[in-house]
């Protein structure tokens, strides 16, 4: 069956679109994964933090884009943790309590970073596995384990949309506590030159094919 070409513009224009439309979410193992599917990248290093407690819900930055932290109910507050004293984490106040990170901005697309366990005293620690579970606009999720965590276990989350929340949560393994270093946020990478043209091709076929049925 021959198609018209009114009917060809319908079908790529419908086609990307749909694509569009499709939100999920993707999950990546390593940060060069994680980067070159996002578009710009704010981190926040914890660097400013030291072996103390800090009240939450909390406000925080990652570069130029803010988010809200939250611990669970149990011990509402989050900890600075360091192996070194140099490079510092993210941990919770409570071995049972996760981590919410959320309050991003509407162009926020992606959320990652490293994700691991620490002990009493703030340095890091082996845990059997780490739960992170993320959340777009469209109300989808997706949640990871990564067995075996340690300071180098990066997983990041792109969404089609805009991602809404990111919890890290671990299984009840008593005196080890929830730990997040260089929390990335991100928006959308900007899309290739060739879907822009495919777009813009069958949005201006659809206008040629309507001016074509008003002549008649």
């Amino acid at each position: 069956m021959r198609m018209s070409l009114s009917h060809k513009a319908v079908a790529v224009a419908s086609l990307i679109l749909a694509t569009s439309a499709n939100a999920g979410i993707t999950a990546y193992t390593t940060q060069a994964e994680y980067l070159a599917a996002t578009g710009t990248t704010g981190v926040d290093t914890f660097d400013d933090l030291a072996l103390l407690n800090y009240p939450t819900p909390a406000p925080r930055q990652a570069g130029g884009f803010g988010y809200t932290v939250t611990a669970g109910a149990a011990a509402p507050e989050y900890w600075g943790a360091t192996d070194d004293g140099v490079d510092w984490w993210m941990s919770t106040g409570y071995s049972h309590n996760p981590l919410t990170f959320d309050g991003f901005g509407p162009d926020i697309a992606g959320a990652g970073g490293y994700f691991f366990g620490s002990w009493y005293n703030g340095t890091s620690m082996p845990i059997d596995a780490i739960q992170l579970t993320a959340t777009d606009s469209t109300g989808a999720t997706l949640t990871w384990t990564i067995d075996a965590p340690d300071v180098h276990s990066f997983v990041g989350f792109v969404s089609d949309g805009h991602l809404t929340s990111l919890t890290v949560w671990k299984d009840d393994i008593p005196d080890s506590f929830v730990t997040v270093n260089d929390l990335h946020l991100s928006v959308a990478a900007v899309p290739e030159p060739a879907t822009y043209g495919m777009l813009l091709g069958g949005l201006g076929l659809l206008g040629l094919a309507a001016r074509r049925r008003k002549g008649r």
